[in-house]
């Protein structure tokens, strides 16, 4: 219980205040002429002025509240290596215990995780603190390895009160890391993009053994020297992220190998593809492969159109007829090897390629390089493609004439599971094709049929042919469905896919295992050709395995398996031939940047408030005391806790001080007695 005196004046102030000086003056005269009954008069002039001031007693009911005193502990990833948890849980423990003996306070616990912007411990105090006003804060005291990331600008010295860190660890801790200095941006496929980076080891020199891998494969493995900035040239060899795992030699007692290692995804760029298109003999569909591949940013198109065959002499000079000569000898001598598709469209053997030529088409295919050939009636005469060298590579030859029957293309079994044309089916799109009207036949075919034509023909073929890949498209009307004939088709949409799987496009290989990590799921795409795929392995960033996992049929060629990504870092997956990595949760978690134990990020928060900061392993649970509020929290041995005395008011009286009667008898027997003097 507390009690006050508070005026609570009839008047307002200013009238009261006259009123008293009126009251006064009055005394005052009669004072000074030594009137009878003067000291009666001020009497009564103060009983009418008390009156009027009207003063109460208020008197307050009060109910203690306890001081709030806050745990606030770090499970964060750099808090789960060595000893650490142990040390965190018994000095939680020891804590808890010893406050429990301290009256009128009350005990908070939270607790922080690591993410992607590392420890917000202070985060975990605003959280915990959010229903608390400051008056009744009595400290905080938290229980970490030092590496917090949201340490406040001004210190955290809002909090009023003293903020001890308990720190796990010990002072003399060794710990290796990897740093990635400078990276490049993107490089391109084919070449090596250079990475600065440096392998810390502080107090120790000498060197260090690297081991570098791009998509799980093993690049190469050197030794670098310490605490010094390093080049490592890596080799890029598709377009997209290419995943780079470094990893430096571990060394005996130090505190963790987590951060010996570093993942990051390096995007591969494709230089402009270069593309030789030829056309032979003219037809209505000879604009839209120009088209196409013109629109196309990421193609360097060479284009030639033969106006003219040699037989045909009708006396025109060759200058009137062509704007350039058809540079036989740079295309197919010395640039063949630059360019990465070659495309003949309509084009027969009428003597302007020599065999030597042919020959060294089909070589260049054999080591890596692509053809594609659009036939038509060409095709089955003689003087064909298939009459040349490229014979041997094609997988289909002549087998007639050709199909002058209007037919819908459609999509076989393999074609329905092949990333070239399996997209261009989803939903059946294909039931909404227009129709061609012209289709070559052949005897023999080889390699995959993707698209069926007239009575079921084989009409898109594709093959792999040495290191390299060739395409037999036996039709020359894929044009109508860029005129939209019948509806139309997806013709900008099947030459592209054909084309860039021609030029080893990863994301359309037949064969491929691929992973990503989507909210927080790890996805598992097996692509496959075959009717059953094998069992898939899982390795987790902490190096545990899961196997056996058997992916699901989501049609299209593609199976699937989902897992939850519930760890940051580097996640591995293989069959029994492929295998894949994906990054979960950024490419290096700060969380695991650096693991040494450090006072040095909560010094200025210790010095703002008066905490303090001790390491466990060397100075013990230090002794907890209350104390007054002050700059001063903590001294040798001991820490300090504010006493705030905070209460809550329960209830409130009011009691006037002057009853009614009180004043009247005053004020009347004041009255009388100055009469009466007066009167004598």
């Amino acid at each position: 219980m507390n009690a006050t005196l508070h005026l609570a004046p009839v008047l307002p102030w200013p009238w009261l205040a006259g009123l008293a000086a009126a009251c006064a003056a009055a005394a005052g005269l009669a004072l000074l002429r030594r009137a009878r009954g003067a000291w009666l008069r001020l009497v009564v002039f103060g009983v009418v002025l008390a009156a009027l001031a009207n003063p109460r007693l208020v008197v307050q009911d009060r109910q203690p509240l306890p001081d709030v005193a806050l745990l606030v502990v770090d499970d964060s990833p750099s808090q789960q290596v060595g000893t650490r948890p142990a040390e965190t849980e018994a000095a939680l423990a020891a804590l808890r215990e010893r406050l429990a003996h301290l009256p009128d306070l009350e005990v908070r616990v939270a607790r922080t995780g690591g993410g992607e912007q590392g420890t917000r411990l202070f985060d975990a105090v605003d959280r915990a603190l959010s229903d608390v006003p400051r008056r009744r804060l009595a400290g905080v005291v938290a229980i970490t390895d030092g590496r917090v990331h949201d340490v406040p600008a001004d210190g955290a010295a809002a909090l009023g009160a003293p903020f001890h860190t308990i720190l796990t660890g010990r002072p003399d801790e060794r710990d290796r890391r990897l740093t990635v200095v400078r990276r490049p941006g993107f490089a391109l496929v084919g070449q090596s993009a250079p990475l600065v980076l440096r392998i810390d080891d502080p107090g120790i020199g000498g060197t260090a053994a690297l081991e570098v891998q791009v998509d799980g494969i093993p690049v190469f493995g050197r030794t670098v020297p310490l605490n010094g900035d390093v080049v490592v040239d890596i080799p890029i060899r598709h377009a997209g992220a290419n995943i780079v795992e470094l990893t430096a030699e571990a060394v005996p007692g130090e505190l963790s190998a987590a951060n010996n290692r570093q993942v990051l995804a390096l995007p591969g760029v494709r230089d402009r593809l270069k593309v030789l298109l030829v056309s032979g003999q003219p037809h209505a569909g000879e604009r839209a492969w120009r088209n196409l591949l013109k629109s196309d940013p990421s193609v360097d198109l060479v284009h030639f159109t033969i106006l003219r065959p040699p037989e045909k002499d009708d006396r025109t000079p060759i200058r009137e007829l062509s704007l350039i000569t058809f540079p036989v000898r740079e295309l197919f001598e010395d640039k063949l090897g630059d360019f990465d598709l070659v495309v003949f469209d309509r084009y027969g053997h009428r003597g302007i390629l020599t065999g030597a030529y042919y020959q060294a088409l089909a070589d260049y295919v054999r080591k890596g390089g692509a053809l594609l050939a659009a036939v038509g009636s060409e095709f089955a005469g003689a003087g064909g493609l298939a009459d040349t060298a490229l014979g041997e590579i094609l997988p289909g030859l002549p087998g007639g004439a050709a199909v002058e029957t209007p037919f819908r293309p459609r999509p076989t079994g393999l074609g329905r599971a092949h990333p070239v044309t399996a997209p261009l089916t989803a939903g059946g799109g294909d039931r909404t094709w227009g129709r061609w009207v012209r289709q070559m036949t052949v005897g023999r075919s080889g390699g995959q049929t993707l698209l069926a034509g007239a009575d079921d023909r084989p009409l898109l073929l594709v093959d792999r042919v040495g290191a390299g890949r060739v395409a037999l498209l036996l039709s020359d009307s894929l044009w109508l469905w860029a005129r939209g004939y019948e509806g139309g088709g997806p013709h900008d949409e099947l030459l592209r896919r054909l084309s860039h799987w021609l030029m080893r496009e990863p994301d359309l290989e037949e064969e491929s295992l691929t992973a990503a990590v989507q909210g927080g799921r790890l996805e598992i795409v097996r692509r496959s050709l075959a009717s059953e795929v094998s069992a898939i392995a899982v390795t987790r960033p902490d190096g545990s395995a899961v196997s056996g996992l058997r992916p699901a049929a989501a049609g299209g060629g593609r199976w699937v398996v989902e897992l939850p990504a519930d760890q940051p870092g580097l996640w591995r997956a293989a069959d029994a031939t492929l295998q894949a990595v994906a990054v979960a949760g950024g490419e290096n978690p700060l969380e695991m940047a650096e693991l040494v134990a450090t006072p040095d990020r909560l010094r200025p928060v210790a010095q703002a408030t008066g905490g303090s900061i001790t390491f466990r392993s060397r100075d013990g649970i230090p002794d907890i005391r209350r104390i007054a509020p002050g700059p001063v929290g903590a001294g040798r041995g001991w820490i300090g806790l504010h006493a705030r005395g905070e209460y809550a008011v329960t209830g409130v009286r009011d009691v006037p001080l002057l009853p009614g009667f009180m004043l009247f008898i005053l004020f009347t027997g004041g009255i009388l007695a100055a009469w009466w003097r007066e009167g004598r």
